[in-house]
């Protein structure tokens, strides 16, 4: 009996050349629609669909495929008399391989104009039921849903047969491929009708971006997943110009520099410098060049080895300072010629062009973090105040300090709770992470900042539970405090504040991140 092979795709590279090694191994080739079309104009014999089923496409081709002519042929079990028997009876030729891609659901939800009734109306509806079947007869179906593959099935097919191994291998890729199709579907869905956030049943999809070499250790193996979407300010949207692979921890640390830099989005020069994921310089200025140089400055010993996000093109200028040391990543909106040539000399350096990196998270995202057995998710951390700034002392800031605080404050949002940023001069002077106390961020902070500190502004992600902290802050000249407020030994640390002469301002809003 000839071989039947039924081929109906959306992506159509490779098509034309798998369905002509099929015909000269003798399979007889079944197709639909636009398939068909450019089979046949390519000399490619063609069954059409109909003529397998007796029936005519229609619906606007909604229906072609939905017959017992096709299913029964796909999921008849060849080692069954009675399923042969039947199909014999009812004169159905068995299909021995399948090659169907989906309608472009996710090309088309991308586009910035499109209408739900696209999204709706590219929903496949045959070809997930037809891979489906192939997948559950895999013993006697070949089902191809990656063009990828054609190769390797036509190679197994001129070799005699495809091995068992081989055709479960595809079969486990079909589901693979209907599962991340129905979850675009259902999220697409959901977020048009303005659904919770948060259902009973959470199901996602990312795409594979590269498999590393390892994870957070060399023990560990890792690979980096992209989310579908149209967003392109996040690090999964940048195209690295120049440099060896990134790592694992390099993308946490080129996150957790985008996080800060987009704080301050791109209305002056910012400069960010992370270490391990937390702020070891941030700087504004009047230059892209003024600006890293605050940054540097806040810390030369931590930015060595570390990761440097930038929201202006990069020039000369800035980029003779970046040459100076060893960094793991720069990733900006751009680099000029010149300034391109000089950092690219340097082999290791990653360079990142990433046009919208200073753009604001969207607001309503889905942030998440694994934990053994579980998942946990919330929405992205993309509020900075409360309703409003509240003066708590005697002593008003000045309009010098308010605007420190500010700047102080947006750092301390995107670094590891409990956590402490000395701010001055449009720059970070210390930096206290991830601490188990207050007091020891404010104390490592003051560390890094030395004479620094005097003059300088505190921001703490989290209330002062005692009035240690403004002491130690009075001591060391630091002269104004933001943190949110809200403990129930606030007064204390008011009372602290007025007594050492320090204005201090509540926002209303914490920011722990862990």
């Amino acid at each position: 009996m000839k071989k039947r092979a039924l081929l109906s795709v959306s992506d159509k590279s490779g098509i034309v050349d798998f369905a002509k090694q099929l015909d000269e191994l003798g399979y007889e080739i079944v197709s639909t629609g636009g398939t068909a079309k450019i089979l046949t104009e390519n000399g490619v014999a063609v069954t059409g669909i109909s003529d397998i089923t007796g029936f005519p496409e229609c619906l606007d081709g909604r229906v072609k495929t939905l017959h017992p002519m096709v299913h029964a042929g796909i999921l008849a079990m060849r080692e069954n008399p009675e399923h042969m028997a039947q199909l014999d009876k009812l004169g159905v030729t068995p299909i021995d391989v399948v090659a169907i891609n989906l309608y472009p659901f996710k090309q088309t939800i991308m586009k910035d104009t499109v209408t739900q009734e696209d999204a709706i109306e590219n929903i496949d509806i045959g070809g997930p039921t037809m891979i489906r079947a192939a997948a559950k007869n895999w013993q006697d179906v070949a089902v191809i849903v990656d063009p990828a593959d054609y190769d390797s099935v036509i190679e197994g097919l001129r070799a005699g047969a495809l091995s068992r191994e081989a055709k479960f291998a595809l079969a486990a890729k079909v589901f693979e491929h209907t599962a991340a199709y129905d979850a675009l579907i259902v999220n697409y869905l959901r977020k048009q009708m303005g659904a919770d956030p948060f259902p009973d049943k959470l199901t996602l999809t990312f795409e594979k971006v590269q498999q590393m070499r390892y994870g957070e250790n060399p023990h560990q193996h890792a690979a980096f997943y992209r989310e579908v979407t149209k967003e392109q300010n996040n690090l999964a949207a940048a195209r690295q110009l120049h440099g060896k692979e990134l790592s694992y921890n390099n993308i946490n640390d080129a996150n957790g520099a985008l996080d800060i830099l987009k704080e301050f989005g791109s209305e002056q020069p910012c400069a960010v410098a992370v270490k391990h994921t937390n702020p070891c310089g941030v700087g504004i200025g009047a230059t892209l060049h003024e600006a890293y140089m605050n940054a540097y400055n806040s810390d030369p010993v931590s930015i060595f080895g570390g990761i440097v996000a930038l929201n202006r093109v990069v020039d000369l200028a800035t980029a003779e300072e970046l040459a100076k040391i060893f960094l793991e990543i720069i990733i900006a909106p751009g680099f000029e010629e010149d300034a391109y040539a000089l950092l690219a000399k340097k082999k290791n350096i990653r360079l990142m062009e990433l046009p919208d990196c200073a753009a604001p998270n969207q607001k309503g995202a889905l942030d998440m973090k694994k934990v053994a057995g579980g998942l946990l998710v919330q929405e992205l951390n993309t509020d900075l105040l409360g309703e409003e700034l509240k003066v708590v002392t005697k002593r008003q800031p000045t309009a010098e300090e308010m605007e420190q605080l500010l700047f102080a404050w947006k750092v301390v949002k995107q670094t590891k709770s409990n956590a402490i940023v000395l701010a001055k001069e449009n720059a970070t002077v210390g930096v206290g992470p991830g601490q188990t106390n207050r007091v020891t961020a404010l104390d490592i902070a003051i560390r890094y900042a030395g004479e620094k500190s005097k003059g300088s502004v505190m921001a703490s992600d989290a209330f002062f539970p005692f009035s240690d902290c403004v002491e130690l802050a009075a001591a060391n000249g630091i002269t104004a405090i933001i943190q949110p407020g809200g403990s129930i030994r606030d007064e204390e640390s008011i009372k602290a504040c007025d007594e050492a002469g320090i204005a201090m301002v509540f926002t209303g809003m914490r920011h722990f991140k862990h």
